[in-house]
């Protein structure tokens, strides 16, 4: 992860802001999230920030291209629990001829920081992605990527 690279807020208009509220058959034994769902939470917030833009994954399969995962890091910095509700801002760091690489900040407000500081983070992630063709082969973006919205 590099330092620095955090969104707070509305920066830029291409941050993308998904709220999500924390289920409690999402926490684990603990009583807060379980690590493996912030995984669930950054996906649900990339699609909406792809369908937000223009792009609709149902689209690009039927145009016989998919996107995936090759590289995901999480940094976790403080416990969401039952009720919360989470805010994910995804806002793309670099691209290439047949990706990128997005961050993506999970934040939440603390008990008494309303009037305060602002929110707090929760996690934080790098994704870097791939557009791949029907066989499942590194593609070119398609034109459709061409948005202000997706660039960094």
């Amino acid at each position: 992860m590099r330092r620095g690279l955090v969104v707070r807020g509305p920066t830029s208009d291409k941050v993308h802001t998904c709220s999500i509220r924390v289920r409690s058959y999402e926490c684990d034994a603990y009583g807060h999230v379980n690590n493996a769902t912030y995984l669930h939470y950054l996906e649900l917030a990339r699609h909406e920030y792809l369908r937000d833009n223009g792009v609709l994954l149902t689209d690009l399969r039927q145009a016989g291209y998919g996107l995936v995962v090759a590289k995901i890091s999480i940094e976790y910095r403080r416990p969401a629990v039952p009720d919360d509700v989470v805010i994910v801002e995804t806002v793309a760091l670099r691209r290439t001829r047949v990706g990128g690489v997005l961050r993506q900040v999970v934040t939440k407000t603390l008990p008494g920081r309303e009037d305060g500081d602002g929110p707090a983070t929760v996690a934080e992630a790098e994704v870097t992605w791939v557009c791949v063709d029907s066989r499942g082969r590194p593609a070119r973006l398609p034109e459709v990527f061409d948005r202000e919205g997706l660039q960094p």
